[in-house]
């Protein structure tokens, strides 16, 4: 409080010294003008002149009225410069009109007193400055400019050393690739006796969420050794050069420090193709690109220092960075299996308080897509459900409500009017008949009605195992399971809605790449056919000229539309065909609003009989 105080007394003198300083010999008046002295001396036979001060040779002249002195110019005071013989007459004459006269010494201080307003506003900035820099990490006094520079590029991650491969669950593939980089980081000296380099990069691929930067971790949690992490981003600031600067902190303290590992996370921030998107390169990313370049060019053999760096997007990479001697060892992380997902869970429920009704296996069935970092929050949405009603172990239920919140969004309160409402109940009744009869579409495991997230209701379908491909007969089941609501709609209601709009874009999407990237178009065959793909701020391309004619390019459309009516066609034949037990599924959907697995399959069970009318 007291150093505040001294800040405002300090502002408020040197605010007085400079309107002491720019103020002074400056009376009441608010206009003046400076005259030739023939005009001063019309001005005083016309009795304009009130009074006069006398400055060394200067005089500054009141006037009685505010008055024209030159063409334009109004002014209710004048300043002259008196001729060196004019004193003696001037004054006869001012004390003739009894103007008053006054006369004043000539200012001193000369260049000094000119100077002293800049000299008070450098030192006004300066003192502000150097507690501004103070206040700063570090301070000026301290490093705090150069810690700047450096940002958390020089800082060891001692947390890492805590992390191992045990806590790095689902990526077998992974943790077989890195694990040998552990015993050279132990004993480099055994690999150098026979003249064996590591590889200088390792660049860790996969989507977002499979424990990139945890895998990074634990390497050097097995190994021993000091780690250095520091996101991408960090490099670029506002000033030109300080990424550069920050990449020379981290390679220089990491080779101090050697055998040491280096983590660079989100590498595409800084390593994107060079002059590549809209306008051109980013001259600051490339400097900080080039430097990471140089400096990896620069490890000598005896520095046992690993570079190992994450992206999501190894498509946009610089191809320099790539090279070998660079990060030409890549390791892919795959989104994990059901196996592998219940590893993670197994991690995840670490001494969280599990009622004896929650069965891993089977939450690890229900999740298929999902990441690492996904089912450490399903877990985590599960034990705040848990605490929201105040019990004392997580159960199953609580699960439920996680996976709910997590795949389908925060449960919304809307008023729906009773027509829209059946309308929605229709809707989702046609997706989930559609599923339940088709032979290749993935069972429903519950549907809703109920708004969450984005949607009103939703049709929610898992999987029974694992796929990585599929086959058209499963892909043309899937268009017609997407369309169903559609159709449902158009059979039980006789119209349709707006309600479809996301089915039948996703649909739309799904009918093209089975045209033009899967060939699985009879008329057309198995030819590429898509257009460029490449976003002009993340890719190398702004634009890509279409490699086929205009009428390939309409067979493409037909072929899409012949997929998409088929698909339509498909669901409303089924739709009438079992309408009774739909209907009953409206019904049982509004009442309830959402409907598990086992109500749905009793709703939609065909009878005995019917199924051997249907057969014969």
């Amino acid at each position: 409080m007291k150093q505040n105080w001294m800040i405002v007394a300090v502002i408020a003198v040197v605010a007085l010294m400079l309107f002491s300083y720019l103020g002074r010999g400056v009376g009441p008046s608010t206009a003046t003008a400076d005259v030739s002295y023939s005009n001063f001396r019309a001005l005083l036979a016309e009795d304009q002149i009130a009074s006069v001060v006398f400055r060394g040779d200067d005089l500054q002249a009141q006037l009685d009225a505010t008055v024209e002195v030159l063409p334009g110019v109004q002014a209710d005071q004048v300043t002259t410069r008196v001729p060196p013989e004019g004193h003696p007459a001037l004054l006869a004459e001012l004390e003739q009109r009894d103007v008053e006269i006054t006369a004043l010494p000539e200012q001193e201080g000369g260049w000094l007193a000119s100077l002293l307003p800049w000299l008070l506003l450098i030192g006004v900035y300066v003192f502000f400055w150097s507690r501004l820099s103070r206040n700063m990490p570090g301070g000026v006094g301290r490093g705090g400019f150069d810690r700047f520079l450096k940002g958390r590029a020089g800082q060891e991650d001692t947390t890492a050393r805590k992390v191992t491969f045990g806590d790095v669950a689902g990526q077998d593939n992974a943790k077989a690739e890195v694990a040998e980089l552990v015993e050279f980081l132990r004993d480099p000296e055994r690999y150098r006796q026979i003249g064996a380099e590591p590889p200088r990069g390792i660049l860790l691929m996969g989507p977002p969420g499979t424990g990139k930067t945890l895998l990074a971790r634990a390497l050097a949690g097995e190994a021993g050794v000091p780690f250095f992490s520091i996101s991408a981003s960090e490099f670029i600031e506002m000033f030109v050069g300080v990424g550069a600067s920050r990449v020379r902190a981290m390679f220089n303290e990491a080779k101090k420090r050697a055998p040491a590992i280096i983590f660079i996370d989100e590498l595409d921030a800084v390593g994107r193709v060079r002059g590549a998107g809209v306008g051109g390169g980013h001259d600051e990313r490339e400097q900080t690109l080039n430097q990471i370049l140089s400096e990896m060019d620069g490890f000598a053999g005896h520095e046992a220092v690993i570079v190992l760096a994450a992206t999501n997007r190894p498509d946009v990479l610089d191809p320099a960075l790539l090279r070998p001697g660079r990060f030409d060892r890549h390791v892919t992380l795959d989104l994990p299996d059901r196996a592998a997902r219940e590893e993670i869970l197994k991690v995840h429920v670490r001494g969280k308080p599990l009622a004896d009704d929650v069965d891993l296996t089977t939450i690890a069935a229900g999740t298929p897509g999902f990441s690492g970092a996904d089912l450490k929050n399903l877990v985590n949405e599960a034990a705040i459900a848990c605490a929201r009603e105040r019990r004392t172990t997580i159960a199953m239920q609580h699960v439920d409500q996680a996976r709910d919140r997590v795949m389908m969004g925060l449960e919304r309160h809307l008023t729906i009017r009773p027509e829209e409402k059946h309308r929605l109940a229709v809707h989702e009744s046609g997706h989930t008949a559609v599923a339940h009869y088709l032979p290749n579409a993935d069972p429903v495991y519950k549907v809703t009605i109920i708004p969450r997230g984005r949607a009103l209701g939703g049709t929610h379908m898992l999987p029974t195992e694992e796929r990585y491909t599929q086959s058209t007969v499963e892909l043309r089941d899937r268009l017609a399971v997407m369309l169903a609501g559609r159709a449902s709609e158009a059979a039980l209601l006789g119209d349709v809605s707006s309600g479809a709009d996301d089915d039948i874009r996703q649909a739309t999407h799904l009918a093209r790449a089975m045209v033009s990237r899967w060939g699985m178009s009879d008329k057309l065959g198995p030819m590429d056919l898509r257009q460029s793909e490449e976003h002009p701020f993340l890719g190398r391309e702004i634009s890509q000229a279409r490699e086929f004619s205009d009428e390939t390019a309409h067979q493409v459309d037909e072929e899409v539309r012949s997929l998409l009516r088929e698909a339509e066609t498909r669901a409303t034949e089924l739709i009438v065909t079992h309408r009774p037990r739909i209907e009953a599924l409206v019904a049982a959907l509004e009442q309830h609003e959402t409907l598990n697995r086992d109500t749905i399959v009793e709703l939609l069970k065909v009878p005995a009989e019917a199924g051997r009318v249907a057969n014969a």
